[in-house]
């Protein structure tokens, strides 16, 4: 009998003593797994009421960092936004030990907000103050601002932790932000101070822009201009306080950079650009906070952050104003046309110069060989250029040849008589060396303007769209020297 007691404690206590695989799992696993479809279902139709309270508080937050940061951004103030973030700690934690004292509740989110505000305000006084008073640059405000009230606020929270009135937990979710636990309130609070944000850009939104792109001309005009750039930094007050919520005072700057910075990448228009601004940040927002509702582990304001990253390296590559892929497609445009130019004036040159009339010049053939004489193309680069001009209907190629067609011809004079016509003007009124003309006309004369070339003639007082083509003046000014030369 006692054998048997002695067997049953043997095998009963190893199993009280050691934690279940799920237990285990439960405290020590920090693994991230891939959520199921239930998961899944919950968040993508908001079927938890956490879940709607947060997309909806972060969603109206983009939206009003998006369409206000894209005013700072023309403004050249893209890191206010940070530097008020940061000047809004000293705030926080001075009206916590302020309310503190008061015998309040000192982590009351409008009193908490109300000292951010103040704080921050100062922070943005004192920036302008450096910029209006000394020589120091704007950025240089920017950063001793930034620096001197995070470590001042960094001191004052050192100092409530030392208080015997409260203890500074949760303060730092400020810093770093808690969208996760965001409840209705704090929701709308934030909505609240978004629309009113929202509204401010829409109302002066054409003053705004005016303000942005030319301040000297809108004060010419009548426009209050000071008045409308603190309007400006009150609406981005506004928006970085009640943001401190929801991303951080550290991450808080990226809504209100990155989306307007992805907006400029697909139009060159301010309408268009605040809006795309506007919905970027919404999405990022929607998608970041949704990101982080499947994946729990992972810190919502972070997600928001990478998530407006994600959209603006897309806007970055695929923008259709300003994209990585739009510009080297446009670049490529370019260099086909300028090869195509080149050919058609070389054949033009090389015409010029046979012993024949005009009309045996046209229909005259020119040896592919002796186009590689006249420039600095490859065989494989000229027959390309070639085959592109052919395809314009601007030449034909047969037997090792080509031959300029009537338009061909045409457009050869047209790019020649304009490329003589701004060497004309460089040598004339720009004072180049005749030896330095060809190059620097070569550098611009594919995007002159029709309207260009005819006020190059008026200035070389010729007869606008009459002329036949110039002369070329390399020729005139070895004759002039050398004819200066004979006679001294």
């Amino acid at each position: 009998m006692n054998r048997i007691v002695l067997l049953l404690l043997l095998t009963c206590i190893p199993a009280l003593a050691a934690p279940t695989q799920a237990s285990a799992q439960s405290i020590t696993d920090r693994r991230i797994e891939w959520p199921s479809g239930e998961q899944w279902r919950r968040v993508v139709l908001l079927e938890d009421y956490n879940t709607r309270v947060v997309i909806f508080g972060v969603a109206v937050l983009g939206v009003a960092a998006g369409l206000v940061g894209s005013f700072t951004l023309l403004r050249k103030r893209a890191l206010l936004g940070d530097a008020l973030s940061h000047a809004s700690l000293p705030g926080i934690a001075a009206a916590f030990m302020f309310a503190g004292v008061m015998g309040m509740d000192g982590k009351s989110l409008p009193i908490l907000l109300f000292g951010a505000t103040v704080s921050g305000l100062l922070g943005v006084g004192l920036v302008l103050v450096i910029q209006r008073q000394t020589r120091l640059k704007e950025d240089a405000g920017l950063g001793i601002a930034l620096s001197v009230f995070f470590g001042a606020g960094m001191a004052l929270l050192g100092v409530v932790q030392q208080m015997d009135t409260g203890h500074a937990a949760g303060l730092e979710s400020f810093i770093y932000g808690k969208t996760a636990s965001m409840n209705a309130n704090d929701a709308r609070l934030i909505a609240a101070a978004s629309c009113v944000a929202i509204l401010g850009c829409l109302l002066l939104f054409k003053e705004f822009k005016l303000l942005c792109f030319d301040e000297n001309f809108a004060g010419s005009r009548g426009m209050p201009v000071l008045l409308l750039d603190l309007t400006l930094m009150a609406l981005v007050v506004l928006v970085t306080i009640v943001g401190l919520q929801a991303v951080g005072l550290i991450l808080m700057v990226a809504l209100m950079v990155i989306p307007a910075a992805a907006g400029r990448f697909w139009s060159e228009r301010m309408w268009t650009v605040a809006g795309l601004a506007a919905l970027l940040g919404g999405i990022g927002g929607i998608i970041g906070a949704a990101s982080s509702a499947l994946f729990p582990r992972l810190p919502s304001g972070a997600m928001i952050v990478l998530t407006c990253t994600a959209l603006f390296l897309f806007s970055m590559m695929f923008g259709t104003a300003r994209g990585v892929l739009v510009r080297l497609l446009r670049r490529r445009r370019l260099n086909r046309r300028v090869r195509k130019q080149h050919l058609l004036r070389g054949l033009y040159e090389l015409l010029e110069s046979k012993p024949a009339n005009k009309q045996a010049k046209r229909n005259m053939a020119v040896p592919i060989e002796e186009l590689l004489s006249i420039r600095s193309w490859s065989s494989t680069q000229l027959r390309r250029t070639i085959a592109q001009a052919e395809s314009d209907q601007y030449l034909v190629q047969r037997d090792g040849t080509v031959r300029l067609t009537q338009a061909g011809y045409a457009e050869a004079a047209r790019l020649t008589r304009q490329h003589r016509l701004w060497e004309l003007y460089l040598i004339s009124y720009a004072e180049v060396a005749p030896g330095r003309v060809d190059r620097d006309a070569d550098d611009i004369e594919h995007v002159l303007e029709p309207e260009l070339v005819d006020e190059l003639e008026a200035l070389l007082d010729q007869e606008p769209l009459r002329i036949p083509v110039p002369a070329s003046p390399h020729g005139v000014i070895h004759e002039a020297s050398d004819s200066q030369g004979q006679h001294p």
